[in-house]
């Protein structure tokens, strides 16, 4: 099966086109970075006017690059939640109006949803059962997946997701958006224990994730402790991304243990930094364990992922086709 995905859930206007759930044909992003960078952020109307333009050149760009005429492709899906709203629609509604005109059914797709199931793009199958840590710039979700739409989320985060602590803490530190690249390239040249920051809910019974008290400790940190020099904004960096590794690592690792899961993954923009890999690695490697980690083209939004998880829904016995639609029958929050 040829599926068409779309993704518009905030601020890069991406489409794919994926084979057989596994085989990425073209998976092409348009990013507004450069646009709202000036704000500090992304701005939601902003980003809406953007995907308006771009969506149609982009998806155009993926059936060429995928080598794919219109009459090939058998399913289109995109995201609907979660996301901007306004952002949403943009993708939501051109997706839905391509599957109406192609006669073919049209698959709703949760944006974690499809973090969550990306490993199994590379690493197929023999990927689950597994203890997923999605960590975005707006969610932080540790699940556990035992099958194609069958995942319980075992804990969340409770207030700030880690990559909006990286934006807002690079933010105090003076470094441009978005702030997770930023601080982990100043904190290679930092002392990961110059500063003992706390660790959110680190000894805590639930799964649970909490990161705005640890953002909030180092603005007080810095309200005594002024920066001066480079060497000092290092430290402060690899401090604080530290603390924040420190507790994605325990709390997934210690999910797989009281769940007897001997495989582990992370996807979403941050499973990008490589402190964070490294760790997790190490954890996984001490145990005996599989880690299952995303390419990077596929952890920030992307459309492959949405098109990827719309061909296993479409081909699960679990999930219904009705009217040219696949409602999940579970999604995250």
């Amino acid at each position: 099966m040829i599926v068409l995905g779309i993704e518009t859930s905030c601020d890069e206007t991406a489409a794919a086109v994926v084979r057989h759930g596994r085989e990425v044909l073209a998976n092409i992003v348009s990013s507004q970075l450069d646009l709202h960078r000036a704000f500090g952020g992304v701005v939601p109307d902003l980003a809406s006017r953007q995907h308006l333009q771009r969506i149609e050149p982009v998806i155009q760009q993926a059936l060429e690059t995928a080598g794919v005429s219109w009459d090939r492709i058998e399913a289109v899906a995109a995201t609907y939640g979660p996301g901007l709203a306004s952002s949403l629609l943009v993708g939501w509604n051109v997706g839905r109006g391509l599957a109406l005109t192609l006669g073919v059914p049209f698959v709703a797709i949760n944006h974690l949803q499809a973090h969550l199931y990306s490993p199994l793009i590379e690493h197929g199958d023999k990927a689950l059962p597994m203890i997923g840590l999605v960590v975005s710039g707006g969610h932080t979700v540790l699940a556990e997946v035992a099958g194609i739409g069958d995942h319980r989320v075992l804990g969340q985060t409770r207030d700030d997701a880690a990559g909006e602590a990286f934006d807002k803490v690079a933010r105090l530190l003076g470094l441009r958006y978005p702030g997770g690249p930023e601080i982990e390239r100043h904190a290679t040249s930092g002392n990961p224990h110059a500063v003992e920051f706390p660790r959110g809910l680190a000894h805590d019974d639930s799964l649970d994730f909490s990161f705005s008290g640890l953002k909030t400790a180092v603005r007080y940190w810095l309200e005594k402790n002024p920066i001066k020099t480079e060497a000092q904004r290092a430290d402060i960096c690899a401090s604080f991304q530290e603390a924040v590794v420190d507790v994605l690592v325990s709390k997934t690792i210690r999910a797989a243990e009281q769940r007897g899961i001997r495989q582990v993954s992370i996807s979403g923009g941050v499973s990008q930094n490589r402190r964070l890999r490294q760790r997790m690695a190490e954890e996984c490697a001490a145990r005996k364990w599989r880690l299952l980690t995303v390419p990077a083209a596929l952890c920030t939004d992307n459309a492959a992922m949405i098109a990827a998880l719309a061909d296993r829904y479409l081909n699960s016995a679990t999930h219904r086709v009705s009217d040219h639609a696949v409602e999940p029958s579970a999604c995250l929050t």
